[in-house]
């Protein structure tokens, strides 16, 4: 079981995760689950900074209840979307953004960010990918038997609160603020992200 609030270094080590010449690219996939507040967004802000001084690059998907709008009213596409356009996209010589008046599945979005070596999703429990689970008050450690494939645990109480969490063999547990601990097994477990059979 990995160790608690690891102090591991992350030095930077450039290495591609990208195929060598007849390799097919899969990326390194990890969804981040938790109820409301749980903190996904939060660490996976912490894991990209982290994941990136490795040299990867890193996508993120985020599940969203709700209908969201990230156009604005007045811009260009906000117009042509309201003239009746299923799909618009933008781009300029630094970013690009496509959006489209339907909704994705999860492997459709993974298949989209293919080129990139990490795709962390946050949320989507139900999904089949390997998974960080979050548990940030009692309550939550029924999440535990909500999800499959946990790969580990992050958990907000203290240490010995810990110790009342299942152990369950083969499921690593971290701090929610060892983020350091927590990209270096995401970066140890590379390959196993990468090529999970779903």
């Amino acid at each position: 079981m990995q160790a608690m609030n690891s102090t591991a270094g992350f030095a930077a080590q450039p290495v591609s995760l990208q195929p060598t010449e007849g390799d097919t690219a899969s990326p390194a996939v990890c969804q981040i689950v938790g109820y409301k507040n749980s903190g996904k967004t939060t660490l996976i802000c912490g894991l990209i900074p982290l994941l990136r001084r490795k040299g990867c690059t890193v996508a993120v998907i985020k599940h969203d209840g709700h209908d969201f709008d990230m156009d604005h009213e007045g811009t260009d596409t906000w117009k042509q979307r309201q003239a009746g356009a299923s799909a618009v996209a933008i781009t300029s010589g630094k970013r690009t953004a496509t959006i489209e008046e339907r909704a994705s599945s999860l492997a459709e979005l993974i298949a989209a960010f293919a080129d990139y070596d990490y795709v962390l999703v946050e949320g989507f429990k139900q999904e089949p990918y390997p998974k960080i689970g979050l548990i940030r008050r009692e309550a939550d450690v029924s999440l535990l038997n909500e999800v499959s494939n946990l790969s580990a645990i992050a958990f907000w109480s203290t240490a010995a609160d810990a110790a009342s969490l299942p152990q369950t063999p083969h499921i690593s547990q971290f701090s929610v603020n060892d983020s350091v601990g927590i990209a270096e097994f995401l970066w140890q477990q590379r390959h196993f992200f990468q090529n999970f059979n779903i």
